[in-house]
């Protein structure tokens, strides 16, 4: 039998879930674009379906405003993977 202490230590940690998610969405990116479906049109599907799901979730209002504040983080470079550091 398991206690509390031991099970918390084998679920995966928010990082780890954030990680394989990533991966999964990246995995599926990489399948269409080899079935000839440009990235760039996988890409707006992807995010017209992660859009439409958060309105549905938290409302229009909220997702404009988590929107908004995207555009700092894009500027920022917390969305680029390859970035090069000096």
């Amino acid at each position: 039998m398991l206690d509390e202490t031991s099970l918390h230590e084998i679920e995966p940690t928010l990082a780890e879930k954030k990680r394989a998610a990533y991966e999964m969405v990246a995995d599926a990116m990489a399948e269409a674009e080899a079935e000839g479906i440009d990235r760039d049109i996988v890409a707006q599907a992807a995010l017209f379906a992660v859009v439409s799901d958060l309105v549905t979730t938290w409302g229009e209002v909220e997702v404009a405003d988590f929107v908004e504040r995207m555009v700092d983080r894009v500027l920022a470079g917390e969305f680029t993977i390859n970035r090069q550091l000096q």
